[in-house]
């Protein structure tokens, strides 16, 4: 009798305990003891590639030009002008592409614009590339799953015709994905992602090998958490009526994405953009939060000053932090 007592009792506690399926939090992954939740319902979402965002000191394991001796007025001006830029987007969550490192987003975000409260940072940097991936948020962040160590396919058509199979790493440590506690109950899987660039045939396998890579790692995501939302930020080096694009919109074991976006907007180049190639992704359990009219492409500074920070343009979302009913 004790005993089934006492799975009765453990029983009830496993259910009564049971945390959402929207939630990453438990007894070992909680919020920060000082964490003051946000005032708003809503959170922002942004994303930019930064273009060639380097700190003032050469990084003795990185040899390139632009990181070893990088133009230090530019870079001040590059500077000043981004916080310009954050400070009236003011996102919640920022996904940055090409950029150093995190202590260079660490380091701005104390000196440039500390009243933007971004205390919580995360990258998965390659170890002798300056070309990174950094999220800083407000929100408190989970468990990170990292890709730089997996080799993705590539297989192609040559222009001679003939069939080749590759695979490669090297620029998997430009995607990640990261838990970001967005709610008590209400918490997503954030994707920063930068794409191999390029319009060649190996170009594209390579984005579509990363493109399942994630994919699969999403369908482990949704095999643990069925309703699990999913958002993927950043540069994707794809037009958005691309095989790439249609990739992430296939459905592939209930995972697909939605390109809130019109066809027609263009992010690229920033002073007179003419083509898309960045993006805020959002699986189909996530468009019921997505604030309607809310994803844009802003205009944050003039045109001159927005090209003088990036050849690229930022995109922005809105969502609300509870699942609608």
């Amino acid at each position: 009798m004790k005993n089934l007592l006492g799975f009765i009792t453990l029983f009830i506690c496993v259910i009564s305990c049971k945390p959402s399926d929207r939630s990453f939090l438990s007894d070992a992954q909680v919020y920060p003891e000082d964490y003051k939740a946000l005032s708003s319902d809503t959170f922002r979402v942004m994303t930019w590639n930064v273009e060639h965002f380097v700190d003032l000191y050469d990084n003795p394991y990185v040899n390139n030009k632009r990181e070893n001796n990088p133009d230090t007025a530019l870079l001040q001006e590059k500077f000043k002008l981004f916080a310009e830029a954050l400070k009236k987007a003011d996102a919640d969550v920022v996904v940055l592409q090409e950029i150093e490192h995190i202590q260079l987003a660490k380091k701005l975000s104390e000196d440039l614009f500390p009243e933007l409260n971004y205390s919580f940072f995360a990258d998965a940097a390659s170890i002798n590339w300056y070309q990174n991936v950094v999220v800083m948020s407000r929100l408190p962040l989970g468990v990170m799953y990292s890709y730089g160590s997996v080799h993705s396919p590539v297989a192609f058509t040559d222009d001679e015709g003939q069939e080749q199979y590759e695979t490669q790493s090297k620029i998997n440590t430009r995607i990640w994905t990261i838990e970001v506690m967005a709610d008590q109950d209400y918490n997503f899987y954030l994707t920063g992602a930068h794409l191999k660039a390029g319009r060649g045939e190996r170009d594209i396998a390579m984005r579509l090998g990363q493109i399942a890579l994630l994919k699969e790692q999403y369908a482990r995501i949704y095999n643990e958490h069925k309703n699990a939302n999913i958002i993927i930020a950043g540069d994707l080096n794809s037009y958005p009526d691309s095989r790439e694009i249609q990739s992430f919109e296939e459905k592939v074991k209930s995972i697909s994405f939605v390109d809130p976006l019109p066809e027609d907007v263009m992010t690229h180049t920033a002073d007179d953009p003419k083509r898309r190639l960045d993006y805020i992704l959002v699986n189909e359990n996530m468009v019921p939060e997505l604030v309607k009219g809310s994803v844009k492409v802003p205009m944050l500074l003039n045109e001159k000053e927005m090209r003088t920070v990036s050849d690229h343009l930022p995109v922005i979302a809105d969502f609300v932090a509870s699942e609608k009913k």
